[in-house]
């Protein structure tokens, strides 16, 4: 495997050759998702603002990009895959391997979203629920591969599925002009460290490279400012997709090498930038999915001006859940 030295002090476990190769091996309904100035949103925020809407396709989240990575590396001969998932990584596994013939189960926590658990079960996931957290829930995981031999996709440890989120960066890379931003929803890491590798990469002009997570789930922030592990309570936050608290050494080591900052957001400030996308994009999506906005919202005119990109990671949220959450803000 080729590093690329991306700091004097940090290399990554990235490469870009792999990555562009993957970008042709991934189904087409996952690639070339649109990315497009959102002009009202962007006179209400103050910055010229670029959505990439990852949320068109058959599972609703970017993570099919991941999962069709690593099962086209796989090859023939495996029969079954399992992993732990809040859902949108469990719905992406489950139609990645159904396309073909590969058994898919999906570890979840018995409080995982409904909807997740129900659309993983729809794709012929055999979805198993555990008492506890994600962290519970991988541990089962790890337990059943070792246990029935079944290959274990580990998110963001599983190289494939950062290499397959970086193909968002690739397409990122791609915008003509001017991009000073990109604000990335970050979780285990998956995709902050592949889109930030990429634009690294191949953007010939500066892009700063920004996570923004929960401040009720601020495990891998806190790490990245400390350059190290950080033991954090238990996650409280609507933003079930980016809620675990286990952080993964070589994930963190390619996040140091290619994120220039780490910010926390309000749960208040997740909710009302899931409002003014519905309001001013047309567009529903998941708490997880509003971090790059609500970063805006809430960040005293550090955007103002500038264009900047955010990636709309997923949609999976219940109709009932959206109402409630969005109108709690008034109109």
């Amino acid at each position: 495997m080729t590093l690329i030295e991306m700091t004097p002090e940090v290399c990554v476990r990235l490469d870009l050759a792999r990555i562009l190769l993957a970008r042709g091996q991934i189904n087409p309904l996952f690639v070339d998702t649109p990315q497009y100035e959102c002009e009202p949103l962007s006179e209400v925020l103050g910055c010229r603002l670029v959505l990439k809407v990852e949320t068109l396709n058959p599972t609703r989240s970017f993570k099919g990009r991941g999962t069709e990575t690593v099962l086209t590396r796989l090859g023939e001969g495996t029969m079954e895959v399992v992993c732990a998932s809040a859902g949108n990584l469990g719905q992406a596994l489950a139609f990645s391997g159904r396309l073909r013939g590969i058994g898919v189960t999906v570890i979840a926590s018995s409080a995982a979203n409904a909807l997740k658990a129900e659309r993983m079960k729809a794709l012929g996931a055999n979805v198993v629920l555990v008492d506890g957290e994600i962290e519970q829930a991988l541990e089962t995981a790890k337990r059943y591969a070792s246990e029935t031999g079944a290959f274990l996709v580990e998110d963001s440890k599983d190289l494939g599925t950062c290499e397959g989120a970086a193909t968002i960066g690739v397409e990122l890379s791609e915008l003509p002009g001017d991009l000073d931003a990109v604000l990335i929803s970050l979780g285990a890491g998956a995709m902050a460290s592949g889109v930030g590798f990429a634009l690294k990469s191949l953007r010939k002009t500066h892009t700063e490279v920004i996570c923004v997570q929960p401040e009720n789930a601020p495990a891998m922030t806190l790490a990245w400012r400390a350059g190290r592990p950080i033991e954090v309570g238990r996650p409280n936050t609507i933003a079930d997709g980016v809620a675990g608290r286990y952080v993964i050494p070589e994930v963190l080591d390619d996040l140091l090498a290619v994120v220039d900052d780490a910010l926390l957001v309000t749960e208040g400030g997740i909710v009302e930038a899931m409002r003014l996308l519905y309001v001013h994009a047309g567009l529903v999506v998941e708490p997880a999915a509003a971090l790059g906005v609500a970063s805006i919202l809430e960040g005293g005119g550090r955007f103002d001006g500038k264009t900047v990109a955010t990636i709309l990671c997923g949609s999976n949220v219940t109709p009932t859940d959206f109402d409630r959450w969005t109108r709690s803000t008034g109109c």
